[in-house]
């Protein structure tokens, strides 16, 4: 990523290349921020290529026999999938984008007819390390947690079609599946909190169990008995004081997690 935008800098400095375009090298740089905004701008607001991903993932757990069905947002409609598995009944997934905006991490409701409900953020941006993007979406999360918002999430998934690729490298790698030929490793599954106004601690310690993880992890060749060391959690945690602290694991593996606090 660091070449490429050495690359795109050092083209103001070929005329000759740039005059090709119409285009001088003053205003190539003049007008290079602008552009590189008007172009992410451009990128993120194409769905398609989530959709596309993310219904193959879904669909896949069809094909496996894990799910019966799948319902697919209709265009322009909120993105929300349905999944009906027989062990639980009907199963919110709600798409978005990379988790540190709010859109993608605030604006969502779970639909009443769903036994569990996940946020999947799908994030193509490489400026920051997976955990990073993670991290900036609980933190949106927590303050909508305690406010005065009516529902909740039953877990977070991050994953999208970069992950298990060379531009962002996956420890899970060896739980891996083709799916619309390319090799997909498991994704990124955190179980959230659940409401209890008396309590002062919630999830601190992962205990929180759902059904879901299990099925999904399942159609990655996880068995359900090695689920929970590939089953991540977001705790939260009221001191004395009045401070909220916040808890972050991800696992992928026997003995293999890491831990971030703050």
């Amino acid at each position: 990523m660091d070449r490429a935008a050495d690359v795109i800098r050092a083209l103001s400095a070929h005329s000759d290349l740039l005059a090709q375009y119409g285009i001088s090298s003053e205003e190539y740089s003049s007008a290079l921020p602008a552009a590189i905004e008007t172009l992410r701008g451009r990128m993120s607001a194409s769905n398609a290529s989530r959709r596309q991903f993310l219904s193959g993932v879904l669909a896949h757990l069809v094909d496996r026999g894990l799910a019966t069905s799948m319902s697919t947002p209709a265009y322009g409609d909120d993105t929300v999938y349905r999944l009906d598995v027989p062990s639980i009944g009907a199963v919110a997934i709600i798409q978005k984008g990379c988790p540190d905006g709010a859109h993608s991490s605030v604006r969502w409701s779970a639909p009443p007819w769903a036994q569990e409900t996940y946020l999947w953020w799908l994030c193509p941006s490489l400026k920051a390390h997976p955990g990073e993007h993670v991290s900036k979406g609980v933190n949106r999360l927590r303050q909508r947690f305690f406010s005065d918002a009516p529902d909740s999430l039953s877990g977070i998934i991050f994953h999208n079609e970069l992950c298990g690729t060379a531009q962002r490298p996956c420890p899970k790698q060896s739980k891996s599946v083709e799916i619309g030929g390319q090799l997909v490793p498991a994704p990124c599954v955190y179980t959230m909190p659940e409401r209890d106004g008396e309590a002062s601690s919630w999830n601190w310690g992962g205990d929180r169990s759902l059904k879901f993880p299990v099925i999904l992890l399942q159609a990655f060749g996880v068995t359900p008995a090695e689920t929970e060391s590939f089953t991540g959690f977001v705790g939260f945690q009221r001191k004395a004081n009045g401070t909220l602290r916040t808890t972050i694991t991800t696992r992928y593996g026997a003995a293999r997690s890491s831990t971030f606090r703050n």
